[in-house]
């Protein structure tokens, strides 16, 4: 199970910038800290999977859901002008809140962890097709911040409609074989640094592709 916040990005007051801009470069980062136990947040890293002890929240005693996990996207943005060039970076960051995601006491095995990573990589998955998204979309220098916002959020909402058809099409993990469709899937996907099986031609199962 999985609850989402709404994503947060930091801005910035682009530059005053010179009239003879003819070149645009964007350049895209991820964001891994180093693994902090003292930090509330944890930042996705592929070598640093999700543990037990990293959901801190209270369980609620009602509800379906043996376990929540809070996770989102955000990014940050800068820009800087030499010559005629406009470089625009962005920092991309993948977190989990450890204060607000929970596991019931008697849903800690390793299956019902695995439902929740996967959870967290759908969410760094949707990161890789937005920096798709945003190195095939044409910027210009009058209102790239809003170009890029656009595609922030609509790659939000693609994250929200996968996180659903994970959930339902696994019965929130309680379906193994769904379960390890899904897994294939997503690993594929971020294999292939955000491009989906079938959009390479595969067809795990079919019933759902980003669209």
């Amino acid at each position: 199970m999985l609850f989402l916040p709404f994503g947060q990005t930091k801005t910035h007051t682009p530059p005053a910038l010179p009239p003879k801009i003819t070149t645009i470069q964007l350049v895209l980062e991820d964001r891994e800290d180093p693994d902090n136990t003292h930090s509330d947040t944890l930042f996705y890293s592929s070598g640093r999977r999700l543990r037990w002890d990293d959901f801190k929240g209270k369980p609620s005693p009602a509800g379906p859901s043996a376990a929540v996990s809070y996770t989102s996207f955000s990014y940050e943005g800068a820009s800087s002008v030499t010559h005629d060039t406009l470089k625009i970076k962005l920092v991309m960051q993948v977190f989990f809140i450890k204060s607000a995601s929970w596991v019931r006491d008697d849903a800690r095995d390793s299956y019902a962890l695995m439902h929740e990573q996967l959870h967290f990589d759908i969410t760094r998955l949707v990161v890789e097709r937005f920096k798709q998204k945003l190195r095939q979309t044409a910027l210009n220098r009058d209102d790239y911040d809003s170009v890029i916002q656009y595609q922030y959020l609509q790659s939000f909402q693609e994250m929200n409609r996968m996180q659903y058809a994970f959930d339902r099409d696994t019965h929130h993990g309680t379906n193994m074989a769904a379960q390890l469709r899904w897994r294939d899937k997503i690993n594929m996907g971020l294999k292939n640094k955000g491009v989906m099986p079938e959009e390479l031609g595969y067809d795990l199962f079919g019933n759902f592709g980003p669209q």
